[in-house]
């Protein structure tokens, strides 16, 4: 089966469709959505109406801190963060709230775990972003195979049986081969907010037959979902940071 992996959509409508698009060419049997479906953009609504629909299709879906955080308050969070979320909360009728607040932490499927950051404490919403973070996160679960957002920035990290364990930037649309010998922690670059100087959409492609996995970068309309931050009221950096990827 071929699963479509989509973190960090942040409320970027344009991104998520684009990524839809691209995964329906691509015979996706499953989505599955690791966290942060709000905050930064100005589409909330729409985009936990797209998501709500799909899970009633079957896909799959994590909280994120920003999901918690236009449930709970932004605390912690940095100042253009804090802002999009008082929005954003401002924004969510009861059914979209209701959706966030059942959002689980993690989710298991056969050898793999669903995440949205840090697996060995979700709640702490760490980053993964290097081989001690990669260590810490499969030292969490029994998976084989933990597959993350929160970073925004793809990479991915294999355990080998001796200990050591190797960090990958892996290339765009390239099956990356997730052998069974090692285990795994792919970190899936961001749908609606890129962080790794591509401003292209990111999701991950998992096939679990051929047992790889492929970072597909999806161009989309960037300035539609600009130009709606900044009619939003939100802040201008959120705005400007997508025509960077960063």
């Amino acid at each position: 089966m071929r699963i479509a992996l989509l973190a960090d959509v942040h409320a970027n409508l344009e991104a998520l469709e684009a990524c839809l698009a691209d995964a329906a060419l691509r015979d996706v049997g499953r989505l599955v959505f690791l966290g942060d479906l709000v905050g930064y953009g100005a589409d909330p609504m729409a985009v936990l109406d797209r998501v709500r629909g799909l899970m009633g299709q079957g896909a799959l879906a994590l909280r994120g801190n920003h999901d918690e955080g236009a449930l709970r308050g932004p605390e912690g969070f940095s100042s253009d963060a804090a802002d999009a979320i008082r929005w954003t909360a401002a924004r969510l009728d009861a059914p979209a709230r209701a959706l966030l607040d059942a959002l689980p932490m993690t989710l298991a499927e056969e050898d793999r775990l669903y995440t949205h950051a840090d697996a060995s404490h979700p709640a702490a919403w760490h980053y993964v972003t290097d081989a001690a973070g990669a260590r810490r996160s499969l030292a969490g679960t029994q998976a084989r195979l933990v597959f993350c957002g929160h970073t925004h920035d793809p990479l991915l990290f294999g355990l080998h049986a001796n200990g050591h364990i190797a960090s990958h930037r892996p290339p765009g649309g390239v099956a990356m081969p997730l052998l069974a010998s090692r285990r795994w922690l792919g970190v899936i670059g961001s749908v609606g907010q890129p962080r790794d100087g591509n401003p292209a959409a990111c999701y991950g492609l998992l096939d679990t037959t051929a047992n790889t996995c492929a970072w597909l970068r999806v161009p989309y309309d960037i300035a539609t979902a600009a130009a709606k931050i900044e009619g939003a009221g939100l802040p201008q950096r959120l705005a400007d940071r997508l025509f960077q990827g960063l």
